[in-house]
């Protein structure tokens, strides 16, 4: 196999979003900091709730998917459609923008740990004005599986391949066909997975440090950095002298041009302005 190396290190920043939410940011800090289809990536994590109380109020999105996956603490999604779903610690949600939503995501904890991500997948062209859709996943839909060298993965998108085994989770059958993995390591064990030779792909390190790539050219990845892979098709990645807990991203790339302005993501600047004035004349959707 053709084990991937580290080919780019973002080290995320940090910034706040919505009405103040504070979080750091890797992937989208800046168009060239993207990685097709990989729009942006953000991380929230605090027990103080003035970092995060005020939450995201009702906002726009057109073109493209997010995916807000929960490790700590309850958050409130709505939208103008009537859709209203819970995303609980362990659990995600996955929504398809399409052509148009105006939603908001509030915290339900006025103390504690909130704590989680956020990821932007860009639509293929033909898939931009589709319908809205969403699919809630609860924590015990996420598929748990223990690694024989030790440690854990979840399988949020796409197929885990260890062992000799697969392990489907609740995404399937997306244009982009992405892979979400969140996988944690004990000090000193190695993990391995296949990807598709095609596919873009980057590890982002939330808890420890990490080593990427094969034994004799493994780069170190530290929390809070999304290491971005050279194309291979398979992935190696060792935690160190302590434990650590990353994910794990791939998905087909589209190849299509990417205009965006905030939270709408089209392929053409007269796109843009029809999306704008579509929102503004509440024709959103």
């Amino acid at each position: 196999m053709n084990t991937r190396t580290l080919q780019q290190v973002i080290r995320s920043t940090p910034t706040s979003d919505g009405a103040g939410v504070r979080l750091r940011r890797s992937l989208g800090q800046t168009p060239s900091q993207r990685l097709d289809p990989f729009l942006m990536l953000d991380e929230f994590s605090s027990e103080n709730p003035d970092d995060y109380v005020a939450g995201f109020p009702a906002h726009p999105h057109r073109g493209f998917e997010t995916v807000t996956y929960m490790l700590d603490g309850r958050m409130l999604h709505q939208d103008h459609l009537g859709h209203r779903g819970e995303l609980r610690g362990g659990g995600a949600q996955w929504m398809t923008a399409g052509r148009g939503i105006v939603h908001s995501e509030m915290p339900q904890q006025e103390s504690g740990r909130l704590r989680g991500f956020q990821l932007w997948i860009n639509l293929p062209a033909r898939e931009k004005m589709k319908p809205a859709a969403y699919r809630d996943i609860q924590p015990e839909e996420i598929p748990r599986v223990a690694l024989s060298a030790g440690g854990k993965a979840k399988v949020i998108a796409g197929i885990l391949e260890v062992d000799g085994g697969g392990t489907a989770g609740p995404i399937q059958g997306l244009s982009t066909a992405p892979l979400f993995l969140d996988v944690r390591l004990p000090a000193g064990t190695r993990f391995a997975h296949p990807l598709a030779p095609e596919h873009s792909a980057f590890v982002y390190a939330y808890e420890g440090w990490l080593a990427v790539g094969a034994a004799d050219g493994a780069r170190p990845l530290n929390a809070h950095e999304a290491g971005v892979l050279s194309p291979g098709d398979s992935v190696t990645v060792a935690a160190l002298d302590q434990g650590a807990a990353f994910l794990l991203l791939a998905a087909r790339p589209l190849r299509e041009p990417v205009v965006q302005y905030g939270p709408f993501v089209m392929n053409t600047r007269e796109e843009i302005e029809q999306a704008i004035a579509d929102y503004q004349n509440g024709r959103l959707t």
